[in-house]
């Protein structure tokens, strides 16, 4: 490629874009060239909007069609935001026309229809890549250490169990007008909005293990009449088989539109555990972090304590709007792959992996 910025479009104009107009504007290798809407006005009223808010030199064009979009020679990438049930066609079209796709999660309704997304990306040659934007941030790496981290090394030890949350509670009109609430547009509801990431998680800290069983249940069901109900409560199992076959491991997830927002993590190994409180949203700040916990139960006579040993682990990056954000950091990285002219698979295969144990999930919840 003979340019140093990536150039991209957004095909939507739907609320998480206006967050990453900002990603783009601070990643330093990127720019913004177009936003694209079924409805020229429409895309021409959300650049006015983030213009007011973080004017960019020059602002994108508004383009009135998708397709005109994948027509443009000075467009590298798109990042793809449009609701799950009508996202294969487009990530397939952007493909096939050489553009580089960034995708929402979930990043399909079932895992047949990622494999055909994958399958065509790589037959074309262009990146892959979903958009969970805490892989990206600087705190993942620090994190990544600590689980590494031998007995000795003030790690966890063996890892044996990991539980996460992630919810937030949805106001009554969002049953009634929001696309995560419709079955057709997202069928997997809070499960693919919100289990998307606590699934993530557990895979990547436990990465390459996959689990060797799975156990769901659909706790509660809403959704806008006329469509079909989507999961607004799900909790999950996953049991992963250590030497001689029996489970070593195991993790729980937990995903709500109906409770108040939590987005916790606790992995718990045979050293220490560690917690997590904020981590797909880092709450506001210019540092993110962790805690690793050692306590010692102590018996001194009659007295018996018992002590906290905590260390917190301390990131220096923002939590959002910023060059250091995670935000930031996923625009940056997905750019400099394309500039650079490298494919990394390994985004592609967590997409795939993730995918798989949701519809597992859900399989085992159906089966009940």
């Amino acid at each position: 490629m003979s340019h140093h910025i990536c150039r991209w479009a957004f095909l939507s104009t739907a609320g998480i874009a206006r967050k990453n107009w900002l990603s783009i504007r601070h990643a330093g290798n990127a720019r913004l060239v177009a936003v694209a809407s079924r409805d020229r006005a429409r895309a021409r009223a959300f650049i006015d909007e983030c213009e007011a808010s973080a004017p960019s030199h020059p602002p994108p064009d508004a383009v009135g069609s998708y397709e005109e979009v994948l027509d443009r020679d000075d467009v590298d990438a798109v990042y793809i935001p449009l609701p799950t049930g009508m996202r294969a066609e487009w990530v397939i079209r952007a493909a096939e026309r050489g553009k580089h796709v960034l995708v929402e999660k979930p990043c399909a309704v079932d895992l047949p229809e990622l494999e055909r997304i994958v399958a065509a990306c790589r037959k074309h040659g262009v990146q892959f890549m979903d958009g969970v934007m805490w892989f990206h941030s600087q705190r993942a790496e620090a994190l990544r250490h600590s689980l590494r981290a031998g007995d000795t090394d003030g790690g966890l030890g063996g890892i044996r169990r990991i539980a996460t949350q992630f919810t937030f509670r949805a106001p009554d009109a969002f049953f009634t007008d929001n696309i995560r609430a419709h079955g057709s547009l997202e069928p997997l509801g809070c499960l693919g909005d919100l289990g998307w990431y606590t699934i993530g998680f557990i895979l990547w800290a436990l990465h390459p293990r996959m689990p060797d069983s799975v156990d769901g249940r659909l706790l509660a069901t809403a959704g806008v009449a006329g469509a079909p109900a989507v999961p607004t409560e799900f909790s999950g199992e996953l049991f992963f088989r250590g030497q001689g076959g029996v489970p070593d491991t195991s993790a729980s997830f937990f995903c709500s539109f109906l409770i108040e927002h939590q987005q916790w993590v606790h992995v718990s190994g045979t050293r220490g555990s560690l917690r997590i409180d904020d981590f797909v949203l880092p709450y506001f700040g210019n540092e993110t972090g962790f805690t690793v916990s050692h306590p010692r139960f102590v018996q001194d006579g009659c007295d018996f304590r018992m002590e906290r040993h905590d260390r917190h682990v301390a990131v220096e990056e923002y939590a959002n709007g910023h060059p250091t954000a995670q935000e930031t950091n996923l625009f940056r990285d997905f750019s400099a792959l394309v500039l650079s002219g490298r494919r990394d698979e390994r985004w592609a295969e967590m997409s795939l992996a993730t995918q798989r144990v949701m519809m597992d999930c859900v399989a085992a919840a159906r089966a009940r």
